[in-house]
């Protein structure tokens, strides 16, 4: 028998293992696939379920499902079994663990790029009554296109409306959703998840449309505001020049898209009652988790605390963003180099992902061990999620039980940045400098990071900056904030704490300044969310 032969023996008995461990799982996990299903029905036997389940329990039958959710890919999906056969992947291990972790990672450049969209696909094809493709915004690069099917995105729908009204609560709300409409997955789903329990105005990022339906409808209703963090802060910089009555309004903040740094939410705070951020990729499912009262909370604790900071995220000065996901839908796992990987354990998805890695950095924490890292700190993290530490002029939102859902934290995307002298330069490291001071952040609209030459062709990080109307600057005032930035970097970046003093003039920003809408800035105007990292 041939090498290949025997390499065909070995995969077909495999997948004849892999089949009957499968039937095996569905089989075992079909009382439970019919008891989540009743559960989601209703916001409140849901949130029971998160409040009052035990949290080992629900990460275990979540990791039972991302493993049925890998057999499924090994068995049907013909994109995902040429991959394994070209990595020479057995997937011998029938039950009841194993499989998952040794199955290689995906990510675009290994799997979305090499095969074609039907093949990734379950049976190598996709239906066509309630199909949707989104597309993704192309930030790091050209857009990619995602095919979804109508249950998968019922799904994220509903997840995305059981966090809105957990942060939220269930009083009447209208939403105002001013994330670019259109193919991005943003958009749409923000639309259909939000519908689930108040009314949803879709503006897109329109401002006039925006201040005309506040206008139109009056300061009478709860207000969700729905957009790329920089919006928002534009938004109120608008209102602001053009004296709109913020006072008069409730307003909340549900942003997503980029990362957001505390600093920001101080900012918005000054007229919004609250600001949620939601994190997910169009890779893998807008809405994958969301901040809630605990993780806003988690996270001022450790930008006030070093100790908690490196307790809690490592030996790393800079400050992740911090959310709770639902693990019996999404198993995340954490890879040798920091990369949060996730294996969507449904069943319902068109073109499943598993081990999908979208290179951002981070780590995930179960409930437990985040309580008892803060109670060696002097803090209950129960008592943090009843008593909200975020809130804006009106006062704090009355408050349930916390849920007690792990946590997932998210430093940033790791293709997302600049390298200097060995260390690398995050936007949000930029943007918490930016919004750490109120001046600074009135006057700046937008930012990009680049690499430029000084005058003695020295590479040096830069900071490009949009300027708002009216604002005018001279070279004393760059020059004042290049020591601005070098300074705040410095404070959450170890990598450029260290290249700063190896190599001071080397490390120094270069600081330049734009009119609105001019220079790199000029392309913004088309995008569906701000660039930040200058095109070369």
């Amino acid at each position: 028998m041939t090498q290949f032969a025997t390499r065909r023996s070995t995969i077909t008995g495999a997948l004849r293992s892999a089949t009957i461990g499968g039937l095996l799982r569905s089989a075992w996990l079909f009382p439970l696939d019919v008891a989540f299903r009743v559960f989601g029905l209703r916001y409140v036997w849901l949130k029971a379920l998160f409040t009052y389940g035990p949290p080992i329990v629900l990460e275990f039958l979540g990791r039972l499902r991302a493993e049925r959710a890998a057999f499924r890919a090994i068995r049907r999906v013909p994109a995902y079994r040429r991959m394994l056969r070209e990595h020479d992947v057995h997937a011998d291990h029938a039950w009841p663990l194993g499989i998952l972790h040794t199955l290689p990672e995906t990510d675009k450049h290994s799997y979305i790029d090499r095969y074609l969209m039907e093949d990734r696909c379950v049976d190598g094809r996709f239906t066509f009554v309630g199909t949707t493709i989104d597309e993704s915004s192309g930030s790091t690069g050209r857009p990619y296109d995602w095919i979804r099917g109508q249950r998968e995105r019922s799904i994220a729908h509903r997840n995305i409306g059981f966090f809105a009204r957990y942060i939220f609560g269930s009083q009447p709300l209208v939403t105002i959703n001013a994330f670019s409409m259109g193919a991005w997955a943003a958009g749409v789903n923000t639309t259909a998840g939000m519908n689930r329990h108040g009314i949803v105005k879709s503006t897109g990022p329109d401002l006039d449309k925006i201040f005309s339906t506040l206008k139109l409808l009056g300061s009478g209703y709860r207000y969700a505001i729905c957009g790329y963090p920089p919006f928002l802060k534009l938004m109120l910089d608008v209102g602001d020049r053009e004296g709109f009555p913020w006072e008069q309004y409730e307003l909340h903040g549900l942003v997503g898209g980029e990362g957001m740094a505390e600093g920001l939410r101080d900012y918005l705070l000054k007229h919004f009652r609250s600001v949620y951020s939601g994190y997910g990729a169009t890779d893998l499912e807008v809405g994958m988790a969301a901040e809630t009262p605990v993780t806003v909370a988690v996270r001022r604790l450790a930008r006030a605390d070093p100790e908690i900071r490196a307790a809690l995220f490592g030996e790393r000065s800079r400050l992740p963003m911090v959310f709770q996901y639902n693990p019996l839908i999404h198993y995340l796992e954490v890879n040798a180099d920091s990369e949060v990987v996730a294996t969507v354990s449904r069943l319902d998805l068109l073109a499943p992902r598993i081990r999908y890695n979208v290179h951002d950095e981070g780590g995930i924490a179960r409930y437990r061990r985040v309580t008892e890292i803060l109670q060696d700190h002097g803090f209950d993290l129960d008592r943090l999620g009843r008593e909200p530490v975020v809130h804006g002029p009106r006062g704090p939102l009355p408050w349930t039980d916390p849920i007690r859902l792990p946590f997932v934290w998210i430093f940033g995307r790791r293709d997302a940045t600049i390298s200097i002298m060995g260390a690398n330069v995050y936007p949000e490291d930029v943007e918490s400098t930016i919004y750490g001071d109120p001046s600074l952040a009135a006057a700046v609209r937008s930012f990009q990071l680049a690499v430029l030459q000084d005058e003695s062709d020295t590479p040096r990080p830069s900071v490009l900056l949009e300027l708002n109307e009216g604002v005018t600057v001279d070279d004393a005032w760059r020059h004042d904030r290049a020591g601005q930035f070098r300074d705040g970097i410095a404070v959450l970046s170890r990598d450029y704490r260290t290249s700063l003093g190896e190599f001071p003039e080397a490390m120094l920003p270069i600081v330049e300044t734009f009119a609105l809408g001019t220079g790199p800035f000029a392309a913004d105007a088309g995008r569906i969310k701000q660039q930040r990292i200058a095109a070369s």
